[in-house]
């Protein structure tokens, strides 16, 4: 008798086995990914057009004849600012285009003196250097 239950029950498991094997790829195939990759595509031409449009802010920030005296004035290489505004990381960049924008809008419509702005152009200036000097 032992025998026999052993070998019905490899017959059991093998069953089970084979069973199991023929179903799960099935089942696997069936699934379908979180993020399909038409919208990880959407999602990554997204960042890459909001890091372009933060760049751009910053560096028609720094173009400004404000800022370019300002930079001027502190013996800051604009050059070097604009060429380490690339390399900020997306939230650094996004929160100092920001910022740069609202200085922007704050100085048109007359809430910002002129010195103000000098002093938020320095800052942000600094701010980029030192994020720079950091990561070298």
């Amino acid at each position: 008798m032992p025998s026999v239950v052993r070998s019905s029950l490899r017959v059991l498991i093998a069953c089970m086995l084979v069973a199991l094997f023929a179903i799960a790829p099935q089942n696997l195939s069936a699934q379908t990914h979180v993020v399909s990759p038409s919208d990880l595509q959407r999602a990554t031409a997204a960042a890459s057009q909001s890091r372009q449009n933060n760049i751009a802010t910053l560096d028609r920030f720094f173009s400004s004849p404000v800022a370019q005296k300002a930079l001027k004035d502190a013996r800051i290489d604009a050059a070097q600012v604009k060429t380490g505004v690339a390399t900020l990381s997306d939230a650094e960049l996004a929160k100092l285009a920001t910022r740069a924008a609202d200085a922007q809008k704050n100085f048109a419509a007359g809430a910002l003196a002129d010195h103000a702005l000098v002093l938020i152009v320095l800052a942000i200036a600094v701010i980029v250097i030192i994020i720079i000097a950091v990561k070298v």
